[in-house]
């Protein structure tokens, strides 16, 4: 059977962007990681495959998770987190991936709403610096379907468990300059704590779990970011990763 195999961020450096694989029938993500660390895939240079997700149809999976042809699977390694708007939130929230910038104005004015007693912001701009290393400019991309379905998930369970009535959720993709707004996050609520709880919680949630990258070019070089790790029930075991070379 045929698999499609996408790969993003710092793994590029060894797979390249996206490749076709043969397998069995049967064939399971543990079965396909071994394939992907073959010489006839990837040469000499062998990734570190302990640390990553797996998606198959934009849904996470375990490495037991059995393949069927034409599956694609990516291979997600920690998130350091284009498209168009979603319109099927309006009053609860918007949810979208934008490449143009992003109106943080419009945006907040428009989760207001009269039986609300708070509005939180969390805004996140390019610095012009990082980790002692003077910055030019960031560039950002994604999984884009499968990180528009957790951002989705992400706001309507910060309005259903978190008890806040609009969560939007937006996140810049491709090439952004000092200053520029990355993502931007407003919730809405009634009362000050839940939007507080919901804000941090959204965007702490989203740096772990959503599928964005990002790559920072300084005036000396260019590194993919190091990610957050995946929570434990989204990666790959890496005594599993290990046992299958």
């Amino acid at each position: 059977m045929n698999i499609r195999l996408l790969v993003f961020g710092v793994l590029k450096q060894s797979l390249g962007s996206t490749t076709a694989v043969d397998l069995p029938e049967g064939a399971t993500v543990a079965d396909l990681l071994r394939e992907v660390r073959s010489s006839a895939l990837i040469g000499s240079e062998v990734p570190d495959l302990g640390s990553i997700a797996v998606g198959v149809n934009a849904v996470y999976v375990q490495s037991s998770y059995v393949l069927h042809d034409d599956d694609e699977v990516a291979l997600l390694p920690p998130v350091s987190g284009g498209s168009g708007q979603d319109s099927e939130l309006h009053d609860a929230g918007q949810v979208f991936l934008t490449r143009s910038p992003i109106d943080a104005h419009s945006l907040v004015e428009a989760a207001k709403h009269s039986e609300d007693g708070a509005v939180v912001v969390f805004d996140g701009i390019v610095r012009n610096n990082s980790r002692g290393r003077r910055t030019l400019y960031l560039d950002y991309e994604s999984y884009e379907d499968m990180a528009l379905k957790q951002m989705k998930e992400l706001a309507a369970e910060a309005r259903n468990k978190l008890s806040v009535r609009h969560a939007t959720i937006v996140h810049r993709l491709g090439r952004l300059q000092v200053g520029e707004t990355s993502v931007l996050i407003i919730v809405a609520s009634a009362h000050r704590a839940q939007a507080y709880e919901a804000s941090r919680w959204l965007i702490d949630t989203l740096k772990k779990t959503v599928p964005i990258w990002k790559k920072e070019t300084f005036v000396d070089g260019a590194v993919w970011a190091d990610g957050e790790p995946f929570p434990a029930e989204l990666s790959v075991n890496q005594a599993e990763a290990k046992h299958e070379n």
